[in-house]
């Protein structure tokens, strides 16, 4: 069955170029396939520079991949027509960082909610449109009458994104890729934009691509959950197995990393100060954190290994688990 959307061994490199020699890998060998009859919530987990943002560009067409393809309902993302090209602007809905950054400041709240309305032609009145419009803010917990007619600067940090989630409901998406949706929010508003999404996913059908560097607030809402460390994945699967018994040496630091209630210091344990990360050349790219490194780690990249039905995880401990190729982490998902 077609996919939604589908990246397939995707590579994005920057630089490299006449002027330029030296070239950045920003996500490497990277698949992934959501299904359009199975609406899901994956969340994108990794610390800043693992290659997250680079993978939401991707996915919304903003970039185009060095090598690999990112495909929509089977057809390339940068060879659609124009008809195609808009039901995927429509089907494919985005949540970016900050809230504020989305705004013109000189127009009152209401033109990113007119907007699509007027452009995707949702509704043949004003009456209609106004009524679409409140029925979207009212679905993420805001009363119209305190939102519409301000400007921007008058809304909360917290109101301004469920805003911008609301605009996006509006479509009628089949997915919303969230990238750091609650990362500029008060901790205290946090839950509430989280638990719209989850909501948005369970009552809608709208699957979502929850990007972010919490494992915290990704086990809160995600039902399938991707780490990713220095442009490729380390470990992915279902949320609840790899949150509660991370596999990969890099999960279980992340995991140790998530802070405790306790009247004591457990710090995490980090590299001595000055040392560099350095990948042997060939070899696995977390050799010189991982506690548990082989020789193997500093000649071999590892592929997936397929440790549990619903997982798989780059490292060499489980080898004997036989590897799997990495567009077969939609079947990993589905528990096949």
């Amino acid at each position: 069955m077609t996919a939604l959307l589908e990246a397939q061994h995707v590579t994005k490199t920057y630089g490299g170029g006449l002027l330029d020699r030296d070239s950045t890998m920003a996500l490497e060998d990277f698949s992934l396939a959501i299904d359009i009859d199975n609406p899901s919530v994956t969340a994108i987990v990794g610390e800043s520079g693992s290659g997250k943002t680079t993978l939401a560009r991707l996915l919304l067409g903003l970039v185009a991949p060095t090598s690999g393809q990112v495909l929509y309902q089977g057809r390339d993302l940068h060879a659609l027509s124009g008809t195609e090209h808009r039901a995927f602007r429509r089907g494919i809905q985005a949540i970016f960082q900050d809230p504020y950054g989305a705004y013109n400041p000189f127009y009152r709240v209401d033109h990113v909610l007119t907007t699509p309305v007027a452009k995707f032609r949702l509704a043949n009145t004003k009456a209609a449109a106004r009524s679409l419009i409140e029925d979207a803010l009212r679905a993420v917990g805001l009363r119209p009458e305190e939102i519409l007619g301000r400007f921007p600067h008058q809304l909360s940090g917290g109101q301004r994104q469920r805003v911008m989630v609301a605009r996006a409901l509006l479509l009628r998406p089949h997915l919303i890729v969230a990238d750091e949706p609650v990362s500029m929010v008060d901790a205290s508003l946090r839950a509430t934009i989280l638990g719209s999404l989850r909501q948005l996913n369970q009552e809608r059908g709208i699957s979502i691509i929850y990007i972010t560097h919490d494992l915290a607030t990704a086990y809160q809402v995600a039902d399938n959950i991707i780490v990713l460390y220095r442009a490729s994945v380390a470990e992915a699967g279902d949320v609840e197995r790899v949150v509660k018994a991370p596999q990969h040496p890099y999960t279980q630091l992340l995991i140790a990393s998530i802070p405790q209630v306790s009247t004591e210091r457990n710090w995490l344990s980090e590299p001595a100060a000055g040392q560099q990360e350095v990948q042997a050349a060939g070899g696995c790219r977390f050799v010189s954190r991982c506690p548990v490194a082989m020789s193997v780690c500093r000649r071999t990249v590892p592929p997936l290994f397929r440790s549990e039905p619903r997982r798989v995880v780059a490292c060499h401990q489980f080898a004997a688990s036989g590897d799997v190729q990495p567009e077969a982490m939609a079947s990993v998902f589905a528990g096949k």
